[in-house]
């Protein structure tokens, strides 16, 4: 008898944005299998008898193929087990989700996607960049800053989006700022690089396309990292600047929320 596959996403990171579906998938789980951004919170989630199987990908570490992962998924759901395979984010996001929902599908094994937040629209949020404004963007772009085979962007046609979103893609951003230069963005244009979104010891550098990479480089800050280009990235500091003007002791909550303080 087969089992199913769930496709959970977890969020960007703190463990409260799950959602109400995922939770559930994952309080049903005979095998959990998930990657190195999930919160330990999570896997605690899980029945205590539910086999937990690490597949995280660490740069310049030895990690599971994404093949290997595949089998697993097959493997244990051909054992009649309910498997979740746990991911940071949205499954279908840069996450390998639909590669995995392909190799159950064409291999007969039933499975579902639980969509979760996407770090790519949360992780701007909580530190208080919309990516979306009436008056400064209507559309946005969210763009792998790391491709398999090489640079397949086209950096042209992705320096005319009002707000790009850049998902891993921090240790190429001073290369990224430059192609963007080079397709005629200005060198003014804000942007903003966000290191453990959601989490408490998230931070935030911002700078401008002209100088990011001299502020990361004095910053040290290390991924993984969501990173915004755009004149959204102003609200910020128009939130952060409303805040100390009108400071109150109720208002402290929301700037720490927003990753406005400290």
């Amino acid at each position: 008898m087969s089992g199913i596959v769930y496709l959970v996403g977890a969020g960007p990171g703190d463990p409260k944005l799950i959602t109400v579906l995922g939770l559930d998938r994952l309080r049903q789980a005979e095998v959990v299998i998930y990657d190195r951004l999930v919160s330990e919170r999570l896997l605690d989630e899980a029945p205590p008898t539910a086999e937990r199987i690490f597949v995280g990908k660490a740069p310049g570490e030895h990690s599971a193929k994404q093949e290997e992962i595949n089998e697993l998924l097959l493997h244990h759901a051909r054992a009649g087990k309910i498997v979740v395979r746990l991911k940071g984010g949205d499954p279908f996001v840069f996450g390998r989700g639909s590669e995995e929902a392909l190799a159950c599908a064409e291999a007969g094994i039933p499975w579902e996607v639980v969509p979760g937040v996407s770090s790519a629209i949360s992780v701007p949020a909580l530190a208080g960049i919309p990516v979306t404004h009436r008056e400064l963007a209507g559309g946005f772009a969210v763009v792998t800053g790391h491709c398999a085979e090489g640079d397949r962007q086209d950096w042209a046609a992705l320096s005319r989006v009002e707000t790009l979103v850049i998902l891993m893609g921090l240790s190429r951003l001073p290369e990224i700022a430059a192609a963007l230069l080079f397709h005629g963005r200005g060198a003014d244009t804000p942007v903003a690089a966000i290191a453990q979104g959601s989490l408490p010891g998230e931070r935030v550098v911002v700078g401008t396309l002209g100088t990011i990479a001299g502020d990361l480089a004095r910053a040290g800050l290390k991924a993984p990292a969501t990173i915004v280009v755009g004149e959204v990235v102003r609200v910020r500091q128009r939130l952060l600047s409303a805040l100390h003007d009108f400071a109150q002791p109720e208002l402290e909550d929301q700037a720490e929320v927003l990753g406005l303080l400290g």
